[in-house]
């Protein structure tokens, strides 16, 4: 995710990181308060089959991480310090989608709850994701 300059005044707009790019996710909607994304199952299976538990996490974590960084705004930023999450079903074929909408929107953390759906509208795993929000560092400045 490449962020606006601080001197910036639009929102941050989505960029796909490497991993986002590999998984196939498309996003649909963004903002703080809700992003909505897609990502197929083919390519994002488990040796059984059927849609790995990791890919769900790595995509929920993604919209809702996504969520919370338009929320930071300009100068600042967002890195998750906890997800937890449920998998209710599985999935074998198809597209999946993910929503992630916003539980608390703070100075310091955001909260977002994320369901991943497929095609059907069926639940497939519930999320819960949290980010602290920090300022970015200054160019040149060590991390």
């Amino acid at each position: 995710m490449e962020p606006e300059s601080p001197q910036s005044p639009e929102p941050w707009k989505i960029v796909l990181g490497e991993l986002d790019e590999k998984m196939g996710v498309k996003v649909l909607e963004e903002s703080a308060e809700r992003v909505v994304a897609t990502m197929p199952v083919e390519g994002n299976r488990q040796s059984f089959g059927l849609l790995h538990g990791g890919a769900s996490l790595s995509f929920g974590e993604a919209i809702g991480s996504w969520a919370a960084v338009i929320h930071a705004g300009p100068g600042r930023s967002a890195v998750g310090v906890d997800v937890s999450a449920t998998h209710h079903r599985s999935a074998r074929s198809g597209l999946v989608t993910g929503v992630a909408t916003a539980i608390h929107l703070g100075r310091t953390t955001t909260s977002h709850e994320v369901v991943i759906y497929d095609e059907d509208e069926r639940r497939l795993c519930s999320m819960r994701i949290t980010n602290l929000i920090l300022d970015r560092p200054k160019p040149g400045e060590k991390v």
